[in-house]
C-alpha cells in the first residue's frame, strides 16, 4: 500500500522532468517529507485547459487532496479511505474506473515510507505476549536518485451544499495505484534488514519509468485493456531501502531529517 510519502521537490523542479506546460504559482507547495492522507499534493496531469481557445491537452502541474472522492458520491467523507487503488481491479471497481479510463496523473515523490514488524515482535505477537508490536520505518526510494513517479487517478467532485462561485464548490481529489511488491533483491538493501520490497510489505506504490509518463497521462486513450498494460510492474532492482526515525510515525512530524539513514533500526518505542 501507500500510506505515506515524501514529496521534497519544487514546481520548478518538477517543470523539468515532467516538461510541465502551466502551472500556477499560488497553488506552489512547500517540500513536505511526511505527506500522509487528506494533504494537499502536487500531480502531474494532461488535461485541456479551461475557456482555451482549441481543446488540446496541456501537461499541468496541479495542487490535488489526497484521498479520491468519485464524483456520484453524496459526501467526501470516504475520500480519506480511498488513498490506494489496487491495479489488480481498478478497471472494474465503481470508484475508479470512470477516472481509470480518462482521468490519469502521476503523483511524484522521493520515496515513499513502510513500516516493518521484526520477526521476534512478529513471533511476540503471534503468541499473545505483546499487543502493541514495535514497527520500524523504511525509506523506500529510486536508486539513482531520480524523481518516484507514483500512477495515480483524479476525480472532480461538485459540493452541492455550496454556491457555484464558492471555492471549495469543487474538490479535485486522487488516488495512488499500488501493486504486489516485487520479490527481486532491492538495488541497495539494509545490511541488517529486508532484502526485497516484498520483505516489507506485499504491497508498494506502483512506479512510472519515464517511458511510460506520455502514454499514461494521454486523456485519448480509454481502451481499457490499452491501459491496463501499462500496469505491469516496472524492471526489479530499481528501488533501495533503508531504517529511518520512527519519528515519522507521527504524521506532525515533517522535515528532512526524517529521511536520515540509520546504521540499525531504532529501539524501544512502540507503534
Amino acid at each position: 500500500m501507500c500510506g505515506r510519502y515524501a514529496a521534497s521537490r519544487g514546481p520548478e523542479d518538477l517543470a523539468g522532468i515532467f516538461e510541465i506546460e502551466k502551472w500556477e504559482p499560488q497553488e506552489s507547495l512547500e517540500p513536505d517529507y511526511n505527506v500522509a492522507p487528506t494533504k494537499e499534493v502536487h500531480a502531474v496531469l494532461d488535461r485541456a485547459l479551461k475557456d482555451a481557445d482549441d481543446d488540446r491537452p496541456v501537461r499541468q502541474l496541479r495542487t490535488l487532496k489526497w484521498g479520491l472522492v468519485p464524483s456520484w458520491s453524496k459526501t467526501p467523507e470516504g475520500g480519506a479511505r480511498m488513498i490506494n487503488a489496487r491495479a489488480e481491479t481498478v478497471h472494474e471497481k465503481p470508484s475508479y474506473r470512470r477516472a481509470f479510463s480518462t482521468r490519469r496523473c502521476i503523483l511524484p515523490a522521493d520515496g515513499y515510507y513502510e513500516w516493518v514488524t521484526g520477526t521476534q515482535e512478529r513471533e511476540l505477537e503471534v503468541e499473545g505476549k505483546k499487543k502493541r508490536p514495535r514497527k520500524q520505518p523504511y525509506f523506500v526510494t529510486p536508486a539513482d536518485g531520480s524523481v518516484f513517479a507514483m500512477a495515480g487517478l483524479y476525480e472532480f467532485w461538485r459540493d452541492r451544499t455550496l454556491p457555484d462561485d464558492h471555492p471549495r464548490a469543487w474538490w479535485v481529489t486522487c488516488s495512488v495505484i499500488t501493486t504486489e511488491a516485487e520479490t527481486a533483491p532491492l538495488a541497495v538493501a539494509p545490511a541488517d534488514g529486508p532484502r526485497s520490497l516484498a520483505d516489507i510489505h506485499p504491497r508498494m506504490p506502483l512506479m512510472l519509468t519515464p517511458d511510460r509518463w506520455d502514454a499514461w497521462l494521454d486523456p485519448a486513450r480509454t481502451d481499457v485493456e490499452d491501459l491496463r498494460a501499462l500496469l505491469a510492474p516496472p524492471p526489479p532492482g530499481l528501488m533501495r531501502a533503508y531504517p529511518v526515525p520512527t519519528a515519522v510515525s507521527n504524521v506532525r512530524n515533517n522535515g528532512p531529517e526524517l529521511l536520515k539513514e540509520l546504521e540499525a533500526p531504532e529501539e524501544g518505542t512502540l507503534f
